[in-house]
């Protein structure tokens, strides 16, 4: 009997994340009222990542995380993990300043700290 480990091979380390043939998702132009074109943003939702970003939070803001994601789960029916969250919530404040700027949310939320 052998004792040799079985790796997996260099193909199956180093695959393509996007399948040829699906489209991408993440923007999508859309013509707003004035007739200007706007990126729509969408979240990247359950695909493989390449880019990966650490985001340090305190103890009470990963508790509202949380249950937030089990409030979307128990009484929306929507399971996803934090990281689909935060995604999700990214491409809302991302979409939120390209349309209104300076009135967006995020501008708000960040001037005030």
């Amino acid at each position: 009997m052998s004792r040799r480990v079985s790796l997996p091979a260099a193909d199956d380390l180093f695959r393509p994340t996007v399948v040829p043939g699906e489209p991408a998702t993440e923007e999508q132009p859309d013509a707003g009222a004035d007739g200007s074109t706007n990126k729509r943003r969408t979240p990247s939702g359950r695909v493989r990542h390449d880019e990966k970003m650490t985001v340090y939070v305190t103890a009470d803001e990963l508790l509202d995380l949380e249950h937030t994601r089990l409030v979307l789960r128990r009484e929306h029916g929507i399971a996803v993990d934090r990281g689909r969250l935060v995604r999700a919530a990214v491409a809302i404040a991302l979409a939120d300043i390209e349309t209104n700027g300076d009135d967006s949310v995020i501008v708000q939320r960040l001037t005030q700290a």
